[in-house]
């Protein structure tokens, strides 16, 4: 895939699956909001997660779980009662924030605020919905590449950098839980996407999201436990 995919108002899914319940966290706006929307539209069953709905989610349709903050445990277990006979196909943690900060002016509640919310969250949810996943369902971690420690080629943005560092560890670690459960995993870098966290610098969240799905139907037990650029290749850890 190049970086600048032709893009349709839906795409087909995997032959094998006639009907996929997928479940993205963080879908009020940006990525998961285009998640929400391009996997509704090809036919799959939505749940999309967030802390307030925003109109242009509640405009796709799907179902919606409100007031669902990842970084509180008392959030996300109610949402785990909400679900606890909902079989889960996909479940794609996307929830997450970006502070900037440089050293000499670190704020360190902030720092672990974004780890509770960029790596803690991700594990927090994908543990309270263990039993709504099967053989054969994936799990998506959207992280990124500035987590990469081969790949760190700038410095700043510590607390991101390492949040995001820790989320791949995260991953890894669940792959190794889940692979007796016939479960894959994939940290996913969705790319440089022009949201309000990067202030409207790079792609489409809809090239984005077009890819990351693209990703997550090639996810399988051989692939399982990689970090993938959402253009298709793999990133250094």
């Amino acid at each position: 895939m190049g970086s600048n995919p032709t893009l349709s108002a839906s795409f087909s899914r995997p032959l094998e699956d006639t009907m996929t319940t997928t479940l993205v966290t963080g879908c009020n706006r940006g990525i998961g909001l285009e998640l929400v929307r391009q996997l509704h539209e090809r036919g799959d069953d939505v749940i999309g997660i967030c802390r307030k709905a925003s109109g242009a989610l509640q405009a796709t349709g799907v179902r919606i779980i409100e007031d669902i903050d990842v970084a509180n445990g008392d959030d996300v277990q109610r949402l785990r009662a909400e679900l606890a006979d909902q079989p889960i196909g996909v479940l794609i943690n996307n929830a997450g924030m970006l502070r900037r900060d440089s050293f000499g002016e670190l704020d360190y509640d902030e720092m672990l605020h974004q780890f509770k919310v960029n790596t803690l969250g991700p594990l927090r949810v994908t543990e309270a919905l263990a039993d709504n996943l099967h053989e054969g369902s994936k799990v998506a971690i959207v992280t990124s590449r500035v987590g990469s420690i081969d790949d760190n080629s700038s410095g700043g943005n510590w607390g991101y950098r390492t949040s995001k560092t820790a989320v791949n560890m995260v991953g890894t670690n669940l792959m190794h839980e889940f692979k007796p459960r016939g479960i894959a995993v994939a940290l996913l870098h969705p790319g440089l996407v022009a949201t309000d966290m990067t202030g409207g610098t790079g792609i489409t969240a809809a090239e984005s999201a077009h890819g990351l799905i693209q990703r997550i139907d090639e996810l399988n037990m051989e692939n399982s436990g990689s970090f993938w650029h959402a253009e298709g290749y793999v990133l250094p850890w």
